[in-house]
């Protein structure tokens, strides 16, 4: 498999380390930038509509058909290489609340197109294992739509028995 989670290593900081996810991507870090940052290209991947404001405060939701939204902020954004939102969910019951937690992408060209780092923050216990799931998935799907396949019609990651599919 070309997803891979991460080995975690210490926050420093006393926050839980982060959830570490990548992907190699055969595209170059151009081609790859958009679908982090431009609505018609991250709904290939990830939701069924975005509004994506890509500068420092500007607005970052997604919408996926599970019935839940992401929504967050715009911290960093330096094209082609890197791109820091903060991130959380909109329903009440949820662990990770909208700005709680931060996703850092980093782009890296490789000989062979883009490695795509992805760094989730502040999350902790059942919340970090059902993001480290929900991006091992997300990321094969960009893997495909950036590579320019078709990922096809997104079921939803594949959530282990006895977990909450809940984020």
């Amino acid at each position: 498999m070309t997803t891979e989670p991460g080995i975690p290593g210490g926050a420093g900081d006393g926050d839980p380390a982060p959830v570490e996810c990548s992907v190699l991507v055969e595209a170059e870090p151009e081609t790859v930038f958009p679908y982090f940052t431009d609505p018609s290209r991250i709904v290939n991947w990830m939701g069924e509509r975005a509004t994506l404001s890509p500068e420092p405060g500007g607005v970052y939701r997604v919408e996926l058909d599970i019935g839940f939204n992401i929504l967050g902020e715009f911290v960093e954004v330096d094209p082609p290489r890197r791109v820091v939102f903060s991130w959380g969910w909109d329903h009440d019951d949820t662990l990770v609340k909208p700005g709680t937690s931060t996703v850092e992408v980093d782009l890296e060209p490789t000989g062979e197109g883009t490695r795509v780092m992805l760094r989730h923050h502040k999350l902790s216990g059942p919340s970090a294992d059902q993001h480290e799931i929900g991006w091992i998935h997300y990321l094969e799907r960009l893997r495909i739509a950036a590579g320019g396949g078709d990922p096809g019609p997104d079921a939803g990651p594949q959530v282990p028995d006895g977990q909450s599919d809940r984020p």
